[in-house]
Protein backbone atom coordinates (compact mmCIF):
# COMPACT_ATOMS: atom_id res chain seq x y z
CA UNK A 1 0.00 0.00 0.00
CA UNK A 2 3.43 2.40 0.88
CA UNK A 3 4.20 1.32 -2.40
CA UNK A 4 1.22 2.07 -4.61
CA UNK A 5 0.71 6.13 -2.50
CA UNK A 6 4.50 6.94 -3.43
CA UNK A 7 4.02 6.73 -7.05
CA UNK A 8 0.21 9.04 -6.43
CA UNK A 9 1.08 12.34 -8.25
CA UNK A 10 0.79 15.60 -5.94
CA UNK A 11 -2.04 17.95 -7.09
CA UNK A 12 -2.22 21.21 -6.78
CA UNK A 13 -6.05 22.97 -7.62
CA UNK A 14 -5.29 26.53 -7.81
CA UNK A 15 -8.36 29.20 -7.85
CA UNK A 16 -8.13 32.59 -7.95
CA UNK A 17 -11.01 34.77 -6.46
CA UNK A 18 -11.74 38.09 -6.47
CA UNK A 19 -14.84 38.78 -4.20
CA UNK A 20 -16.24 35.95 -3.67
CA UNK A 21 -17.26 36.13 0.16
CA UNK A 22 -20.82 34.37 -1.02
CA UNK A 23 -19.77 31.63 -2.92
CA UNK A 24 -16.47 30.86 -1.18
CA UNK A 25 -17.71 28.56 1.58
CA UNK A 26 -19.32 26.51 -1.41
CA UNK A 27 -16.21 26.50 -3.00
CA UNK A 28 -14.06 25.22 -0.69
CA UNK A 29 -16.65 22.36 0.41
CA UNK A 30 -16.86 21.35 -3.11
CA UNK A 31 -13.42 21.52 -4.02
CA UNK A 32 -12.32 19.77 -0.19
CA UNK A 33 -14.52 17.01 -0.90
CA UNK A 34 -13.38 16.41 -4.22
CA UNK A 35 -9.96 16.52 -3.08
CA UNK A 36 -10.75 13.69 -0.25
CA UNK A 37 -12.24 11.58 -2.74
CA UNK A 38 -9.49 11.23 -5.20
CA UNK A 39 -6.76 10.74 -2.42
CA UNK A 40 -8.99 7.76 -0.80
CA UNK A 41 -9.77 6.76 -4.65
CA UNK A 42 -5.92 6.38 -4.73
CA UNK A 43 -6.21 8.92 -7.57
CA UNK A 44 -3.47 11.43 -5.85
CA UNK A 45 -1.05 11.48 -3.08
CA UNK A 46 -1.95 12.72 0.45
CA UNK A 47 0.43 16.01 0.05
CA UNK A 48 -2.89 17.03 -2.79
CA UNK A 49 -3.52 20.71 -1.87
CA UNK A 50 -5.80 23.80 -2.57
CA UNK A 51 -4.30 27.23 -3.46
CA UNK A 52 -6.38 30.07 -3.11
CA UNK A 53 -5.24 33.47 -4.62
CA UNK A 54 -6.93 36.36 -3.33
CA UNK A 55 -6.62 38.94 -6.37
CA UNK A 56 -7.24 42.28 -3.98
CA UNK A 57 -10.39 41.63 -3.13
CA UNK A 58 -12.80 43.98 -1.18
CA UNK A 59 -15.22 42.00 0.74
CA UNK A 60 -14.01 38.87 3.51
CA UNK A 61 -12.68 37.00 0.87
CA UNK A 62 -9.09 36.98 1.94
CA UNK A 63 -10.81 36.38 5.66
CA UNK A 64 -12.44 33.36 4.85
CA UNK A 65 -9.21 31.95 2.73
CA UNK A 66 -7.25 32.62 5.76
CA UNK A 67 -9.51 31.30 8.21
CA UNK A 68 -9.90 27.84 6.30
CA UNK A 69 -6.36 27.15 5.87
CA UNK A 70 -6.01 27.70 9.83
CA UNK A 71 -8.55 24.98 9.92
CA UNK A 72 -7.01 22.63 7.45
CA UNK A 73 -3.49 22.11 6.08
CA UNK A 74 -4.58 21.13 2.86
CA UNK A 75 -5.73 25.06 2.13
CA UNK A 76 -3.27 27.64 1.24
CA UNK A 77 -4.07 30.99 0.63
CA UNK A 78 -2.33 33.74 -1.15
CA UNK A 79 -3.04 37.45 -1.06
CA UNK A 80 -1.96 39.93 -4.17
CA UNK A 81 -1.34 43.17 -2.86
CA UNK A 82 -3.89 44.92 -5.21
CA UNK A 83 -6.38 43.51 -7.65
CA UNK A 84 -4.26 42.67 -11.03
CA UNK A 85 -6.81 40.84 -12.91
CA UNK A 86 -8.13 36.94 -13.26
CA UNK A 87 -5.33 36.14 -15.37
CA UNK A 88 -1.80 37.93 -13.46
CA UNK A 89 -3.90 36.26 -9.98
CA UNK A 90 -3.49 32.85 -11.75
CA UNK A 91 -0.18 33.08 -12.97
CA UNK A 92 0.80 34.37 -8.75
CA UNK A 93 -1.00 31.12 -7.43
CA UNK A 94 0.81 28.46 -10.22
CA UNK A 95 3.97 30.07 -9.55
CA UNK A 96 3.09 28.88 -5.87
CA UNK A 97 2.95 25.07 -7.36
CA UNK A 98 5.21 22.39 -5.60
CA UNK A 99 3.17 19.31 -6.82
CA UNK A 100 3.62 16.85 -9.77
CA UNK A 101 0.61 18.38 -11.43
CA UNK A 102 -2.01 20.90 -10.96
CA UNK A 103 -5.41 22.16 -11.83
CA UNK A 104 -6.63 25.49 -12.30
CA UNK A 105 -10.54 26.40 -11.90
CA UNK A 106 -13.06 29.41 -10.87
CA UNK A 107 -14.32 29.73 -7.85
CA UNK A 108 -18.29 30.16 -9.09
CA UNK A 109 -18.45 26.76 -9.41
CA UNK A 110 -19.42 26.83 -12.97
CA UNK A 111 -17.17 24.47 -14.27
CA UNK A 112 -18.09 20.65 -13.53
CA UNK A 113 -15.30 20.20 -10.78
CA UNK A 114 -16.46 15.99 -11.98
CA UNK A 115 -14.19 16.35 -14.64
CA UNK A 116 -10.90 17.20 -12.23
CA UNK A 117 -11.11 12.92 -11.88
CA UNK A 118 -10.79 12.74 -16.10
CA UNK A 119 -7.69 15.18 -15.96
CA UNK A 120 -6.12 12.83 -13.50
CA UNK A 121 -6.91 9.99 -15.63
CA UNK A 122 -5.82 11.46 -18.55
CA UNK A 123 -2.55 12.51 -17.53
CA UNK A 124 -2.20 9.33 -16.39
CA UNK A 125 -2.58 7.89 -19.30
CA UNK A 126 0.89 10.18 -20.77
CA UNK A 127 -0.54 13.31 -21.34
CA UNK A 128 0.88 16.80 -19.82
CA UNK A 129 -1.65 19.27 -20.76
CA UNK A 130 -5.32 18.13 -20.19
CA UNK A 131 -8.18 21.27 -21.12
CA UNK A 132 -11.48 21.13 -19.85
CA UNK A 133 -14.08 21.96 -22.85
CA UNK A 134 -17.28 22.91 -22.62
CA UNK A 135 -19.53 21.13 -25.23
CA UNK A 136 -22.73 22.75 -24.42
CA UNK A 137 -23.91 26.15 -24.81
CA UNK A 138 -27.70 25.86 -24.59
CA UNK A 139 -27.71 27.63 -21.22
CA UNK A 140 -26.44 30.75 -22.44
CA UNK A 141 -28.06 33.80 -24.19
CA UNK A 142 -28.27 34.31 -27.70
CA UNK A 143 -25.91 37.01 -27.25
CA UNK A 144 -23.86 34.98 -25.03
CA UNK A 145 -23.08 32.24 -27.46
CA UNK A 146 -23.05 34.58 -30.79
CA UNK A 147 -20.18 36.97 -28.43
CA UNK A 148 -18.22 33.82 -27.74
CA UNK A 149 -18.41 31.97 -30.69
CA UNK A 150 -17.19 35.48 -32.53
CA UNK A 151 -14.72 35.64 -30.24
CA UNK A 152 -12.88 32.57 -31.21
CA UNK A 153 -13.41 32.73 -34.68
CA UNK A 154 -11.77 36.54 -34.68
CA UNK A 155 -9.12 35.52 -33.04
CA UNK A 156 -8.22 32.22 -34.49
CA UNK A 157 -8.15 33.99 -38.09
CA UNK A 158 -5.61 36.53 -36.52
CA UNK A 159 -3.34 34.03 -35.81
CA UNK A 160 -4.19 33.29 -32.16
CA UNK A 161 -3.92 29.83 -31.25
CA UNK A 162 -5.93 28.48 -28.92
CA UNK A 163 -8.73 25.72 -27.86
CA UNK A 164 -12.10 26.64 -28.72
CA UNK A 165 -14.61 26.59 -25.89
CA UNK A 166 -12.16 26.36 -23.40
CA UNK A 167 -11.16 29.20 -20.71
CA UNK A 168 -8.60 28.33 -17.67
CA UNK A 169 -10.05 25.14 -16.31
CA UNK A 170 -7.42 23.12 -17.12
CA UNK A 171 -4.46 20.43 -15.84
CA UNK A 172 -0.61 21.00 -15.80
CA UNK A 173 2.36 18.72 -15.16
CA UNK A 174 5.07 20.04 -13.68
CA UNK A 175 7.08 20.51 -16.29
CA UNK A 176 4.50 22.14 -18.67
CA UNK A 177 3.89 24.32 -16.24
CA UNK A 178 7.43 25.53 -15.72
CA UNK A 179 7.75 25.78 -19.28
CA UNK A 180 4.45 27.98 -19.05
CA UNK A 181 6.31 30.07 -16.35
CA UNK A 182 9.46 30.46 -18.43
CA UNK A 183 7.46 32.82 -20.92
CA UNK A 184 8.25 35.92 -18.80
CA UNK A 185 6.22 38.40 -20.75
CA UNK A 186 4.11 40.88 -18.54
CA UNK A 187 0.80 40.78 -21.35
CA UNK A 188 -0.52 37.75 -20.29
CA UNK A 189 -3.07 35.73 -21.99
CA UNK A 190 -2.71 32.08 -20.71
CA UNK A 191 -5.06 30.15 -23.26
CA UNK A 192 -3.27 31.15 -26.12
CA UNK A 193 0.40 30.90 -24.41
CA UNK A 194 -0.74 27.21 -23.10
CA UNK A 195 -1.12 26.01 -26.71
CA UNK A 196 2.57 27.66 -27.62
CA UNK A 197 4.08 25.01 -25.28
CA UNK A 198 3.57 22.27 -27.74
CA UNK A 199 3.12 19.53 -25.15
CA UNK A 200 1.01 16.25 -25.31
CA UNK A 201 -2.44 17.59 -24.58
CA UNK A 202 -5.86 15.56 -24.66
CA UNK A 203 -9.31 16.92 -23.47
CA UNK A 204 -12.09 16.45 -21.18
CA UNK A 205 -15.46 17.58 -22.34
CA UNK A 206 -18.27 19.05 -19.95
CA UNK A 207 -21.37 21.09 -19.30
CA UNK A 208 -21.37 24.42 -17.74
CA UNK A 209 -23.40 24.78 -14.35
CA UNK A 210 -25.34 27.94 -13.02
CA UNK A 211 -23.39 30.67 -11.12
CA UNK A 212 -23.65 29.53 -7.61
CA UNK A 213 -23.92 33.07 -6.06
CA UNK A 214 -23.00 36.58 -7.16
CA UNK A 215 -22.06 38.41 -10.17
CA UNK A 216 -19.94 37.22 -12.52
CA UNK A 217 -16.57 38.60 -12.63
CA UNK A 218 -16.46 38.67 -16.50
CA UNK A 219 -18.94 41.55 -17.77
CA UNK A 220 -18.80 42.25 -21.64
CA UNK A 221 -16.10 45.41 -20.79
CA UNK A 222 -13.72 42.71 -19.42
CA UNK A 223 -14.04 39.90 -22.39
CA UNK A 224 -13.30 42.69 -25.13
CA UNK A 225 -10.06 43.91 -23.12
CA UNK A 226 -9.33 40.25 -23.10
CA UNK A 227 -9.79 39.80 -26.35
CA UNK A 228 -7.39 43.05 -27.06
CA UNK A 229 -4.89 41.21 -24.81
CA UNK A 230 -4.68 38.16 -26.79
CA UNK A 231 -4.68 39.28 -29.95
CA UNK A 232 -1.44 41.62 -29.22
CA UNK A 233 0.56 39.86 -26.92
CA UNK A 234 0.20 36.77 -29.65
CA UNK A 235 0.07 37.69 -33.07
CA UNK A 236 1.21 40.66 -35.02
CA UNK A 237 -1.49 40.44 -37.49
CA UNK A 238 -3.35 43.26 -37.15
CA UNK A 239 -0.26 45.28 -37.89
CA UNK A 240 -0.23 43.34 -41.45
CA UNK A 241 -3.92 44.47 -42.02
CA UNK A 242 -2.88 47.39 -41.46
CA UNK A 243 -0.34 47.40 -43.71
CA UNK A 244 -2.55 45.25 -46.61
CA UNK A 245 -4.64 48.96 -45.80
CA UNK A 246 -2.58 51.32 -46.58
CA UNK A 247 -1.53 49.67 -50.24
CA UNK A 248 -5.52 48.81 -50.69
CA UNK A 249 -5.90 52.95 -50.04
CA UNK A 250 -2.65 54.05 -52.24
CA UNK A 251 -4.28 51.99 -54.99
CA UNK A 252 -7.48 53.22 -54.39
CA UNK A 253 -5.75 56.82 -54.39
CA UNK A 254 -4.10 56.10 -58.15
CA UNK A 255 -7.28 55.30 -59.45
CA UNK A 256 -9.14 58.24 -58.08
CA UNK A 257 -5.98 60.68 -59.69
CA UNK A 258 -6.58 59.31 -62.88
CA UNK A 259 -10.02 59.93 -62.64
CA UNK A 260 -9.58 63.34 -62.17
CA UNK A 261 -6.90 64.06 -64.66
CA UNK A 262 -8.90 62.61 -67.23
CA UNK A 263 -12.09 64.55 -66.36
CA UNK A 264 -9.78 67.37 -66.17
CA UNK A 265 -8.48 66.71 -69.91
CA UNK A 266 -11.80 66.16 -71.10
CA UNK A 267 -13.19 69.69 -69.65
CA UNK A 268 -15.37 68.10 -67.00
CA UNK A 269 -14.30 70.18 -63.76
CA UNK A 270 -14.60 68.23 -61.05
CA UNK A 271 -16.76 70.83 -58.19
CA UNK A 272 -18.77 70.66 -54.80
CA UNK A 273 -16.84 70.02 -51.41
CA UNK A 274 -18.76 67.01 -50.16
CA UNK A 275 -16.38 64.48 -52.37
CA UNK A 276 -13.78 66.17 -50.66
CA UNK A 277 -14.83 66.21 -47.22
CA UNK A 278 -15.54 62.85 -47.37
CA UNK A 279 -12.39 61.90 -48.24
CA UNK A 280 -11.08 63.37 -45.97
CA UNK A 281 -13.21 62.21 -42.82
CA UNK A 282 -12.40 58.82 -44.32
CA UNK A 283 -8.83 59.00 -44.68
CA UNK A 284 -8.68 60.27 -41.38
CA UNK A 285 -10.68 57.54 -39.71
CA UNK A 286 -8.54 55.06 -40.99
CA UNK A 287 -5.57 56.48 -39.86
CA UNK A 288 -6.56 57.12 -36.34
CA UNK A 289 -7.68 53.18 -36.44
CA UNK A 290 -4.08 52.50 -37.40
CA UNK A 291 -2.38 54.67 -34.84
CA UNK A 292 -4.41 53.24 -32.53
CA UNK A 293 -3.34 49.68 -33.15
CA UNK A 294 0.18 50.60 -33.52
CA UNK A 295 -0.21 52.52 -29.99
CA UNK A 296 -1.26 49.45 -28.34
CA UNK A 297 1.39 47.15 -29.52
CA UNK A 298 4.24 50.15 -28.92
CA UNK A 299 2.43 50.58 -25.71
CA UNK A 300 2.80 46.95 -24.85
CA UNK A 301 6.39 46.94 -25.90
CA UNK A 302 7.41 49.95 -23.42
CA UNK A 303 6.16 47.65 -20.06
CA UNK A 304 7.85 44.60 -21.57
CA UNK A 305 11.38 46.60 -21.56
CA UNK A 306 10.68 48.01 -18.04
CA UNK A 307 10.79 44.31 -17.13
CA UNK A 308 8.44 45.27 -13.79
CA UNK A 309 7.05 42.37 -11.65
CA UNK A 310 3.82 41.03 -12.38
CA UNK A 311 2.64 40.37 -8.75
CA UNK A 312 3.54 41.73 -4.78
CA UNK A 313 1.71 39.27 -2.74
CA UNK A 314 1.29 41.13 0.44
CA UNK A 315 0.31 37.61 2.89
CA UNK A 316 0.73 34.09 2.62
CA UNK A 317 -0.50 31.34 5.05
CA UNK A 318 2.44 29.26 4.16
CA UNK A 319 4.58 32.54 5.69
CA UNK A 320 6.30 33.83 2.56
CA UNK A 321 5.59 37.60 2.50
CA UNK A 322 8.03 39.25 0.27
CA UNK A 323 7.98 36.81 -2.14
CA UNK A 324 7.01 38.55 -5.78
CA UNK A 325 7.45 37.53 -9.54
Amino acid sequence: MKKDIKVLPSLAIVVPCYNEEQVFPECLAALTQKLVELINNLKISPESHIIFVDDGSKDRTWELIRQASEEDNKVRGLKLSKNQGHQTALIAGLTDVDTDICISIDADLQDDIGCINKMVDEYMKGHEIVYGVRNDRTSDSFFKRFTANSFYKVMSRLGVNQVENHADYRLLSQRALQSLLALKERNIYIRGMVPLLGYSSSQVTYRRNERFAGESKYPLKKMLALAIEGITSLTVTPLRIISLLGFATCLLSLFAILYAIIQKFEGNAMEGWTSVTISIFFLGGIQLICLGVIGEYVGKIYLETKNRPKFFIEESTKGNNDENN
